[in-house]
C-alpha cells in the first residue's frame, strides 16, 4: 500500500503497530508453508514474496529504497515458475491500487475491484489473475 493511493487511516489500519507481534507469528507460519522467496542486497533483506500451493500470491514487498530495480518482477517470476511446476493453470492475487499497474504489466487481468475492511476502515484493492497458456498450444 502506498500513501499516494490510500489515506493515513487506511495505511494504519492495514499495518497497525499494535498487531505487529501477532502478525510476526502468523507470518512465520504462512511463510514456512508457502513458496517464499527473499531478496537480499548487501546482507540486508530488501524484499520478499510468497504464494500458497494453490497459486494465491499472498504477499509481495520491496523496501522503498530498492523499488523500481526489478526485484518485485524477479520475485513474481520465481513464484510463477513454481506455480507452473506445481501444474497450476493460473496464479491470482489481491493487489493494492498502487501495485495494480505492476501486475498489469506482468500480464495479470482484473477480476474485480473490491472493498475490504481492516480495523473498521474500508479501502479498495483489485482481485487479479494471470492465466498460464500452454506454450505448445500457442
Amino acid at each position: 500500500m502506498n500513501a499516494q493511493d490510500y489515506s493515513q487511516a487506511q495505511l494504519e489500519a492495514w499495518a497497525p503497530l499494535a498487531m505487529q507481534r501477532v502478525n510476526v507469528a502468523a507470518w512465520q507460519k504462512t511463510l514456512r508453508n508457502n513458496k517464499t522467496y527473499v531478496a537480499r542486497a548487501h546482507d540486508q533483506i530488501v524484499g520478499f514474496g510468497d504464494m500458497t500451493l494453490e497459486g494465491y500470491l499472498d504477499r509481495l514487498y520491496v523496501h522503498k529504497d530498492f523499488q523500481r530495480q526489478g526485484i518485485a518482477a524477479a520475485l513474481v517470476d520465481l513464484l510463477e515458475a513454481d506455480a507452473k511446476k506445481l501444474g497450476l493453470t493460473h496464479i491470482f492475487t489481491d493487489a493494492s491500487l498502487t501495485a495494480r499497474p505492476f501486475f498489469e504489466r506482468k500480464g495479470y487481468q482484473i477480476i474485480q475491484t473490491q472493498t475490504v475492511e481492516r480495523q473498521g476502515i474500508s479501502f479498495m484493492n483489485v482481485s487479479m489473475v494471470k492465466l498460464f497458456i500452454d506454450e505448445k498450444d500457442g
